[in-house]
């Protein structure tokens, strides 16, 4: 019994959405489809992966631009992020037209997700850690067992997320990072937003932004 995740980059943006299952039971979850939607359920389909429901770690567009499609085409709810990024998802036409991306209009999760809150699929799970700076509703995804992260605009390979939006804090991040990713241990693998995987381990050597 384990859990596996499959990487897919989407959109010119190149953002990383993750479909994540249990390989006993084949339920899963897709953590933040942001757009090429048609591409997405090709993979899901070629995964054989039953999708319960979709994950938003935050509420930027290049994050979420596909959850509304894929959402109605897979018939599975929302769920995700904190409600700190309500405003986001709310500003969402405005956001499609600053960045030239396809008509997104707001909309809200089936569920907002809090700090302990837990996502199930099969035998599998996600805690969800409030992880605010880049966003004040950003979270983190992490599954113990398998020691690994999924933590959206937080944390980079040798950088970190951008805090010059609306609500975005720079020493809010880097706190979030330094006393809720660091206590999950160095050996803890993650899969950021964009650009490749790294460990926190690595990074607290390495990262100029957070190393020790």
């Amino acid at each position: 019994m384990a859990l596996q995740y499959q990487v897919v980059p989407v959109t010119r943006f190149q953002q990383n959405c993750s479909i994540v299952w249990c390989d006993e039971t084949m339920k899963g979850v897709v953590i933040d489809p942001g757009g090429d939607v048609k591409h997405l359920l090709m993979m899901i389909e070629q995964l054989k992966v039953d999708v319960e429901k979709l994950v938003l770690t935050h509420g930027h567009l290049d994050h979420v631009g596909g959850s509304e499609e894929l959402s109605r085409a897979l018939n599975q709810p929302i769920v995700g992020p904190h409600k700190e990024d309500n405003f986001w998802l709310q500003g969402l036409e405005r956001q499609s037209q600053e960045f030239r991306f396809p008509l997104t209009e707001a909309f809200e999760p089936s569920q907002w997700l809090d700090e302990g809150d837990v996502i199930t699929f099969g035998l599998q799970s996600l805690h969800v850690i409030h992880t605010p700076g880049h966003t004040p509703g950003h979270i983190t995804l992490f599954n113990k067992e398998a020691k690994l992260a999924f933590v959206g605009d937080v944390l980079f390979k040798g950088g970190v997320g951008r805090t010059d939006f609306p609500k975005g804090d720079f020493n809010t991040l880097i706190d979030s990072i330094k006393t809720k990713l660091w206590a999950l241990g160095n050996d803890t693998r993650f899969v950021p937003g964009h650009g490749p995987e790294s460990t926190f381990g690595v990074e607290r050597a390495c990262n100029p932004f957070v190393e020790d």
